[in-house]
């Protein structure tokens, strides 16, 4: 039986179970097990990537949701052919134009208020600190000049999963390509977002880090909400001034 490459250690970007997923999804979408092929046991998987069995369970989950292998009773985990994937709910989601970022900008704010409430009042001690990391770790990156977009979903997922809510998780995982609008749109050169965006970036993300510490739900919605909005109002701004995101 083959093994998957080992995930890639975490730098604060990516959860555990999202590099896991991103890693065995790579080798299913490359051909590396047949479909109808099982999978290595949950047991074997926490062996050879070195993770717990509920970052195994959680990055199985986000395969299976991307139709991409099969749970079986009492049999494991199969892989199905990914030409065979049904189209699903945000399968033609682009984050390379502003109207796609707008829709899913305007998604977002309707579930992750919620989101950010239900965190400041239910989140761990260590998933905190995961939030705290997500955070710093934007601000190493954009001090460096360097993308922030991974950095960026991994702060707002770390979030979700204080909920202790594993849909909330899944909801971001399923429309991961578009959560984070790139900065780099339909060819674009670095700097397509809209010149203010990681300015605020930074000072938004640390207002809802406050409440969250406090464990202050309403200050975490409006917060948040504030976060939310304030992306929406200037992607809509860009999409009033005329400029494509092609054109950066």
């Amino acid at each position: 039986m083959k093994e998957p490459a080992r995930a890639a250690r975490p730098r604060g970007e990516e959860t555990l179970a999202g590099q896991l997923a991103q890693a065995l999804r790579k080798e299913l979408e490359a051909g590396a097990f047949r479909p109808g092929e099982k999978l290595p046991s949950e047991h074997e998987m926490t062996r050879i990537h070195s993770v717990s069995r509920a970052v195994v369970r959680e990055a199985v989950a986000a395969l299976r949701a991307d139709g991409l292998v099969e749970a079986r009773k009492g049999a494991g985990i199969f892989a199905l052919d990914p030409a065979d994937r049904p189209s699903r709910p945000f399968d033609d989601l682009t984050s390379s134009r502003i109207s796609s970022v707008i829709e899913l900008l305007e998604l977002r704010t309707a579930c992750e208020i919620e989101v950010a409430a239900l965190a400041a009042t239910r989140r761990s001690p260590a998933q905190l600190e995961g939030i705290l990391e997500a955070h710093a770790r934007i601000g190493e990156l954009l001090r460096a000049g360097e993308p922030t977009r991974d950095a960026d979903f991994a702060f707002h997922l770390a979030i979700a999963e204080a909920t202790q809510n594993r849909r909330f998780p899944e909801f971001l995982h399923l429309i991961r390509a578009g959560v984070i609008p790139r900065g780099e749109l339909q060819g674009a050169e670095p700097g397509a977002r809209p010149k203010d965006y990681n300015l605020h970036l930074q000072e938004e993300h640390g207002r809802i880090v406050d409440a969250l510490i406090e464990g202050d739900a309403d200050q975490a919605r409006e917060r948040m909400r504030a976060h939310l909005r304030g992306s929406l109002e200037r992607y809509k701004a860009l999409l009033r001034s005329g400029r494509s995101l092609a054109e950066g």
